[in-house]
């Protein structure tokens, strides 16, 4: 037991009984945007700079995926080089960048309020290619434009197989339902492994 939580694979992490451990000491509520992630970089700062665990409440419709991943990696670092537990409350809605913060923490440790609803879909893309000219020079700009969509299908991927990690979903599994975005309820997210408990 850590702080009122149970340790991973424990009969409470299983049923969804158990909750985080104290009131969160990181905050996002609203957009992911740049403003959101300096300040959300800003308390994590603070709790690494401390001895407690890092409990991270979310409440947003998404926003820059950029923004998000740059929130994860924090959090990731803070797991893995600062060897620090953390934990994470999703309320009321975690969709679009937020989950790829959610899939930062393991599933063990992964709490959403009963209200919560998830969406997990794929990464958008809205861009305007303006051909014109030497058709050598129409390709390098296609090929630049094709790099750019494997290299974000690629971290789109690794994003898949944090989130899925532990679960009753593969990558694969998660990906396909993706395709047609994915509305999860706290409740299924519970059933499929991907949250740890429902508070």
């Amino acid at each position: 037991m850590t702080d009122g939580l149970p340790s991973q694979g424990s009969a409470g992490a299983a049923a969804g009984t158990a909750g985080p451990p104290r009131s969160p000491n990181v905050s996002l509520y609203g957009p992911i945007d740049d403003a959101a992630v300096k300040e959300t970089l800003k308390q994590i700062e603070a709790v690494r700079n401390g001895d407690q665990p890092l409990v991270f409440e979310l409440t947003t419709e998404g926003g820059d995926a950029e923004g998000g991943r740059r929130i994860a990696l924090e959090i990731r670092l803070l797991r893995t080089l600062a060897k620090r537990e953390v934990f994470f409350l999703g309320k009321t809605v975690v969709m679009s960048a937020g989950a790829t913060i959610m899939g930062a923490v393991p599933n063990t440790h992964r709490y959403l309020t009963a209200d919560t609803v998830l969406l997990i879909h794929e990464r958008r893309l809205q861009k305007t290619l303006d051909l014109n000219g030497p058709i050598k020079a129409n390709l390098q700009i296609v090929r630049e434009m094709l790099a750019q969509l494997e290299t974000a299908e690629q971290i789109e991927r690794q994003g898949f197989e944090e989130i899925a990690a532990g679960s009753k979903l593969s990558a694969d599994d998660l990906y396909r339902r993706a395709t047609e975005n994915c509305y999860l309820t706290a409740r299924e997210a519970l059933d499929l492994g991907l949250v740890a408990g429902v508070i």
